[in-house]
């Protein structure tokens, strides 16, 4: 999963140089790549808000303590991340105008799609493996069990 203390992280650390970069009345066609950072820390940390929200089932058997903990973390992340947001939108309608905070968030959105197409698929089907392989590994245990206590009674009746 993406951590999302990295992504707030990196997040964070794009957001502080955007924001100086605009005091300083850099052009904002110069600050793409610290946009595109942040943006991709937004995504990543969308993503791990929305796996918090519903965790796999290999997370929710071995760990669920865990995973509610994960949750109220990755909320928290995301609380902060909503305040930098909105803080980068008024710094760069104030010195841009609005239509330069709607042009990021149409890069936004083409980033998360390329995001989703490349990282977080293959992020889910890797998940999916791990479920599938969990739910056939305890298939296969509940049978040798349930076989074995059959074989046990069976043969305490004396029938084998």
């Amino acid at each position: 999963m993406i951590d999302p203390i990295s992504a707030v992280a990196m997040a964070t650390g794009a957001f502080n140089t955007i924001k100086s970069a605009i005091n300083a009345g850099k052009d904002i066609q110069s600050m793409t790549t610290q946009l595109g950072k942040w943006g991709k820390a937004m995504s990543d940390l969308d993503y791990a808000h929305a796996k918090a929200e519903k965790p796999p089932m290999f997370k929710k058997l071995f760990g669920a303590s865990a995973v509610e903990q994960n949750a109220l973390e990755v909320w928290g992340h995301k609380q902060k991340a909503k305040e930098m947001r909105e803080e980068l939108r008024s710094h760069i309608s104030l010195f841009y105008g609005p239509s330069a905070w709607d042009e990021i968030v149409h890069m936004e959105v083409q980033m998360r799609k390329e995001q989703k197409e490349a990282v977080y698929a293959a992020q889910e089907l890797k998940e999916k493996i791990i479920n599938i392989v969990v739910g056939t590994v305890l298939t296969i245990a509940g049978i040798v069990l349930m076989g074995t206590i059959i074989y046990f009674i069976g043969k305490g009746q004396g029938k084998w």
